[in-house]
């Protein structure tokens, strides 16, 4: 079997290319993927999509790629009031925003992992969120239609995996993790520690290992300093 860790989280998004859509896992601070989106930005892609929750803090969590300008697109369900670099560059119209009910977004995510082609809602209907869309009545309800969400990566944030990328994750850093995980065709995971096969409890695994493709372990490396 070929092996899934990689040296570095450089080594990890080093063929990740400009224009792609990514997946990153995260919510107010904590789970964020940092040390990959950190080299993600070293690394130099741009013209990216980022479909998050929020948009970062300052320089820290997707901050650093909306101050180079990385990305192009975001969907995302809450921007955030500390996205500075974001708020600065969609002010300007250098970035574009979907703005995506937090429950949607999840659902979305979990359609496209489940191979489901769609699913209705009565949430956003009447709103800009549902501009656009096919609206049905369904039992007497007005619903949206929503199509699924993939892409082509996802940065996943874990606590600890094992060689062949069964995945644990920690109290509230699981939150999007899990979901993003099954959604993407190249899942690249950053852990504190990895163990040998047989090292985790199988009840305790949030993610099989058939959904990561790479791992990186980046406990401490290159830390994050928010403006």
């Amino acid at each position: 079997m070929r092996s899934k860790v990689y040296a570095s989280p450089d080594a990890a998004v080093a063929d990740i290319p400009s224009g792609a859509r990514i997946l990153f896992g995260g919510f107010g601070g904590a789970g964020f993927p940092n040390n990959l989106i950190q080299a993600l930005d070293r690394q130099g892609a741009s013209n990216l999509t980022a479909v998050t929750n929020n948009c970062g803090s300052g320089d820290g969590e997707l901050g650093i790629l909306f101050k180079h300008e990385r990305i192009a697109s975001v969907i995302a369900s809450f921007p955030g009031p500390h996205a500075h670099h974001f708020q600065e560059l969609y002010a300007a119209g250098k970035v574009k925003l979907e703005l995506v009910p937090q429950g949607i977004l999840c659902e979305r995510l979990r359609a496209a992992g489940a191979g489901i082609l769609g699913f209705y809602s009565a949430v956003g209907v009447g709103t800009e969120a549902a501009s656009g869309k096919e609206e049905r009545n369904l039992n007497g309800r007005r619903a949206v239609f929503y199509e699924p969400l993939a892409a082509q990566f996802a940065f996943i944030k874990a606590w600890k995996a094992d060689a062949i990328g069964n995945l644990v994750y920690r109290k509230t850093a699981r939150n999007f993790n899990p979901v993003m995980a099954v959604a993407a065709e190249t899942t690249i995971v950053e852990v504190d520690e990895i163990v040998p096969v047989g090292g985790l409890d199988p009840e305790m695994i949030g993610t099989p290992a058939v959904f990561v493709r790479r791992v990186v372990q980046a406990k401490g490396i290159h830390n994050v300093v928010k403006a």
